[in-house]
């Protein structure tokens, strides 16, 4: 059975009016995706609020100070995970990923990456067709407004696996 095709979508927080626009389609996101998710995780070393962030400036600060105080496990991958069936922790990772140098939501089926922050500037979301549709739904639902340029995105077909080397 061929892959779905996937769209990417930029979702860095300076593209939006506020930034608390972006922690909302991130949380819409992981309610919809949460039967389709593996692994939800961040970077904890290096937490730094986003000059973008509003709202809850205090609350995440306070988050941050809480994880920078937990004790380190000795090895070289740092990586803290969250549960998204706990609505808390929704929440938490919502606001931390943008305060992250690495936060990743990964699919449970194929280890593929549905969301990923990078440096705490650069968030892109890959979504395949199905869950694409099943999140603009929801957004709407909830009566937030799709990107522009999301809705114009075209979704584009993976390489098959023989043509995904060093080409």
């Amino acid at each position: 059975m061929p892959e779905e095709a996937v769209t990417t979508l930029r979702a860095e927080l300076d593209r939006f009016e506020r930034a608390e626009e972006g922690f909302a389609l991130l949380e819409v996101f992981l309610e919809v995706a949460r039967p389709r998710l593996g692994a939800v995780v961040l970077d904890p070393v290096g937490l730094r609020l986003p000059d973008e962030m509003t709202d809850d400036r205090a609350l995440v600060q306070e988050l941050i100070a809480g994880i920078e105080g937990e004790p380190r496990a000795s090895g070289r991958v740092v990586e803290r995970g969250f549960d998204m069936e706990d609505a808390q922790a929704r929440w938490d990772y919502v606001r931390l990923a943008y305060s992250s140098n690495q936060a990743t939501v990964w699919s449970a089926r194929h280890r593929t990456t549905y969301f990923e922050v990078v440096g705490q500037h650069r968030a892109t979301y890959w979504l395949p067709d199905s869950l694409k549709a099943e999140y603009f739904q929801a957004l709407t639902a909830r009566g937030w407004g799709v990107p522009d340029d999301w809705l114009a995105a075209v979704a584009k077909r993976p390489k098959p696996w023989w043509k995904r080397g060093g080409q």
